[in-house]
């Protein structure tokens, strides 16, 4: 499997489907225009604020990809035409292999209920925490899940800061590899992700990717 990032929390895992998670692409500050070249098949949306949700259904209209989220926001893309597979925190739905699911995430949203996910593909387990605070919770998502990468957010304000997610790492998920996510985009997300990795310390790998930057897992 091949990660691409994009951004933001925007992410492509590439393998025998190609699935995009929160696909904020247009007026995201760090996407290079036309880097986003891959045939999408799944597209995974933790929650509906702007930054998320971003190009979610114009990116599977034009693939004919399938939106995987929670059940609100499948109800909306369904109503624009677009195939979708409606979920909530429990239980996995596979598709062509792929297993999705949804965890909890702390934060808001304007439809439905904020969410992590869960994407079991290829031998790997995925686990993308969206947008979230620091909650108890996911100490049973490393420990049920047991994810092979994570990202995590680390901007602060609106999510887990440095410190914060670096705990979650090493207390909670205890996760080997981990790519921050969330920070920088914009002046009051300023996250340092140096800092979380000098934080997180032997503790897990942590992977600094650049927008448009690859890593094979």
């Amino acid at each position: 499997m091949k990660i691409k990032y994009f951004g933001h929390s925007a992410v492509l895992l590439m393998g025998s489907k190609n699935v995009i998670i929160d696909p904020f692409l247009t007026g995201n500050p760090f996407y290079k225009e036309g880097s986003l070249t891959e045939k999408i098949d799944f597209v995974v949306i933790t929650h509906d604020h702007g930054d998320h949700l971003g190009d979610g259904y114009e990116i599977a209209k034009k693939n004919n990809a399938v939106v995987v989220a929670q059940h609100e926001i499948a109800v909306e893309a369904q109503g624009k035409g677009l195939e979708a597979e409606g979920m909530n925190i429990g239980g996995g739905v596979e598709r062509d292999g792929i297993v999705f699911y949804f965890t909890n995430a702390v934060h808001s949203s304007g439809i439905g209920h904020p969410m992590g996910a869960i994407i079991k593909m290829d031998g790997k387990t995925i686990y993308h925490a969206g947008d979230t605070g620091l909650f108890m919770d996911m100490q049973i998502i490393g420990d049920y899940f047991r994810p092979d990468l994570a990202f995590i957010p680390i901007g602060g304000r609106y999510t887990m800061d440095e410190e914060q997610a670096a705990y979650a790492v090493k207390k909670l998920l205890k996760v080997e590899k981990v790519i921050p996510i969330h920070y920088k985009t914009f002046p009051l997300i300023p996250g340092e992700p140096e800092r979380f990795k000098e934080l997180v310390g032997d503790a897990a790998e942590v992977i600094i990717l650049q927008p448009g930057g690859v890593y094979e897992l």
